[in-house]
């Protein structure tokens, strides 16, 4: 007895250590040690390594998965041990009544006694309306619709992660562009003063430029602050402890010269496409199918129950230790069919059939949502490409208009306000450009993930 107690205790705490074996795994965070210049695809990459969000949708996922394993338990029989041991005072008129019948059962006449019971008992359901054939596809079923649901977190994360990567690239740009300014405005100061030092130049042109100087520093300070605002948000998605990004990562320049001449674009073509690899739809089929399997799941109890059980018990009195003649078995076949319920059984068939429906309409409006998602990033991406056009133009002539009012301004045939006046249109539209190519990166992006192919570059080979 005490080796087969040992040996119990010790498979308890087997199974206690395996199933708390998953507990409190903690997300590493992303090593950017090695990093020096951060580009979109590696940001990316380790948004969807170290992001909490996609641990937690694992977690969904191994919860799912134990699930299909309790659906599969039930094919199997159910063993029960059970062991009970006492000891019993008879009351005054208890013992009374034995002393004056002594028992020919066995059973002890002492006023304190000792008794004992054991019972092994085997259940297994031979039948029960197919109910555990639509548990365990239903419950697969879910598993693989959280499957896709990560997959399409993961989806929504990697256009996420573009929208920040992108934004911190224009704020970075507009730094740029700013530091720009301000140096054009020190040369310019650097000769109004030499002019004025001459007597060639009027001090108000020294006190104008130091103005425009000013207006291009605050520019430099704000962008600054802006780009150090946009790194906290990418931070956060991918991962990075308290949203704070290292100081030696720098992201990489914003990419200008592509070509942006426009393409032929099937969208029928692309909506068919998004259809086959958006891990949402995949998620509403599976709803769908767990639908299905929950209405063959419901019309079970419109079947008789029909299962197998065995029973060994033994008991004894007088003391704990139970011998071989002290048990007992049965064997029996038992059958049990609910013929009337108040019409619940009916009541659950019906609302199990609502939630099919339910999920038919759910995939309808989905896969209208895919198709409006796609024409609509198809649209977007046709008028960021023409922006780029037109402000890649812009930037070549107000460029060059700005260049002759320098010159004309050196030679003295022109005021400073026109000199300033074409430096604005220039820092203007050299902002103007990089809102354009911004616009284009996240139009395509945006394009990807409603297509469903943003998440090709990540997949495992």
């Amino acid at each position: 007895m005490k080796f087969f107690i040992t040996g119990l205790l010790f498979v308890c705490c087997c199974m206690l250590t395996v199933a708390r074996a998953g507990e409190g795994t903690v997300v590493p965070p992303p090593d950017l040690s090695q990093v020096r210049v951060l580009d979109l695809e590696t940001a990316q990459r380790i948004a969807l390594q170290s992001n909490p969000d996609m641990a937690a949708a694992q977690a969904r996922i191994e919860q799912a998965r134990a699930r299909v394993r309790q659906a599969v338990a039930a094919w199997w029989p159910s063993i029960d041990l059970n062991a009970t041991g006492s000891r019993v005072r008879r009351s005054d008129s208890a013992y009374a009544v034995a002393q004056f019948f002594p028992s020919i059962s066995g059973q002890s006449t002492d006023r304190i006694y000792d008794q004992s019971a054991a019972s092994l008992q085997a259940t297994w359901v031979l039948f029960d309306g197919f109910y555990r054939s639509f548990s365990q596809q239903q419950a697969e079923f879910g598993e693989k619709g959280l499957v896709a649901a990560r997959r399409d977190a993961q989806r929504q994360l990697v256009s996420a992660v573009a929208e920040a990567f992108f934004n911190a690239q224009l704020a970075q740009t507009k730094v740029d562009i700013a530091k720009a300014d301000e140096k054009f405005y020190l040369r310019q100061l650097e000769d109004a003063r030499n002019r004025y030092d001459v007597g060639a130049g009027a001090w108000g042109d020294v006190l104008n430029i130091k103005v425009q100087l000013n207006s291009a520093r605050t520019a430099l300070m704000l962008g600054r602050r802006e780009f150090e605002a946009a790194g906290y948000g990418l931070a956060s998605l991918l991962g990075i402890p308290d949203a704070a990004f290292p100081a030696n990562v720098k992201l990489s320049p914003l990419e200008k010269d592509f070509d942006a001449t426009d393409p032929e674009v099937d969208a029928d073509a692309l909506i068919r496409i998004a259809l086959q690899n958006r891990p949402d739809v995949r998620r509403v089929e599976m709803q769908l199918k767990a639908a299905e399997a929950a209405t063959g799941e419901a019309r079970a109890s419109f079947y008789p129950r029909i299962q197998i059980a065995g029973v060994y018990n033994g008991t004894r009195q007088g003391d704990f230790v139970l011998s071989g003649e002290d048990f007992g078995d049965t064997i029996s076949l038992n059958m049990a069919w609910n013929l009337f319920s108040g019409g619940a059984d009916r009541a659950r068939l019906f609302e199990a059939r609502q939630k099919r429906r339910e999920a038919v309409y759910t995939m309808d409006s989905l896969r209208n949502q895919v198709a409006s998602q796609v024409r609509q990033a198809l649209a977007y991406l046709a008028a960021a490409r023409e922006q780029v056009v037109l402000q890649r133009e812009s930037v070549t002539l107000v460029k060059e208009n700005r260049d002759l009012a320098r010159n004309e301004y050196e030679a003295g045939e022109t005021s400073l306000v026109r000199l300033n006046e074409a430096q604005r249109d220039l820092t203007t539209t050299y902002g103007r450009l990089a809102q354009a190519l911004v616009s284009y990166h996240l139009a395509r992006q945006r394009l990807l993930a409603a297509t469903g192919q943003n998440l090709a570059p990540f997949r495992k080979k």
